[in-house]
């Protein structure tokens, strides 16, 4: 299973998303807002799911964890660059 596969089950099963599906959610299509319309509160359930499973650190600074958060892409991006193992 690839890393963006594995981020998009994370978002549906941290994020209690009962009617959507891995294939609904486009590598590159944006989280928040227009696109799969998280919201803040989202975005730290998530952000601590991520913590938990891939052991990351995110920023306190909320512009670098919005450009981190855009999309599935760009979390794993951000993943495989920060990762500790």
């Amino acid at each position: 299973m690839t890393l963006e596969n594995e981020i998009k089950e994370l978002i549906i099963k941290s994020l209690e998303l009962e009617d959507i599906k891995p294939s609904d959610i486009k590598d590159d299509e944006p989280l928040f807002n227009d696109g799969l319309g998280l919201d803040s509160i989202d975005a730290l359930e998530l952000g601590m799911a991520l913590k938990k499973k891939y052991n990351v650190t995110l920023s306190s600074e909320k512009e670098e964890n919005s450009e981190y958060f855009y999309s599935v892409k760009t979390i794993a991006d951000f993943i495989r660059s920060n990762k500790v193992e």
